[in-house]
């Protein structure tokens, strides 16, 4: 039963989540073999100041961006259990 878990600075839509968790389950019953019934996504949405690389927030480096070039820094995870 494949679990994936994206982890990714908050700011993105409902639809881009649903769209995320979409391609995701995609990816995952094709390239596993999984039955879709047995593939779980879940998403979390961490607030973009409580997010830091390099002693830096994705907020800061929003600001600090030009408009429209947000961060995308985003961690996937994915596990495998035994069938």
């Amino acid at each position: 039963m494949p679990l994936v878990e994206v982890t990714l600075g908050a700011g993105r839509t409902d639809q881009q989540v649903r769209e995320l968790i979409h391609e995701v389950h995609a990816a995952v019953t094709r390239t596993t073999g999984a039955r879709s019934e047995h593939v779980r996504v879940i998403v979390r949405e961490v607030p973009r100041a409580h997010w830091a690389t390099g002693d830096v927030t994705l907020s800061e480096m929003d600001a600090a961006a030009p408009p429209s070039a947000p961060s995308t820094t985003t961690t996937t995870t994915v596990s495998q259990e035994p069938t």
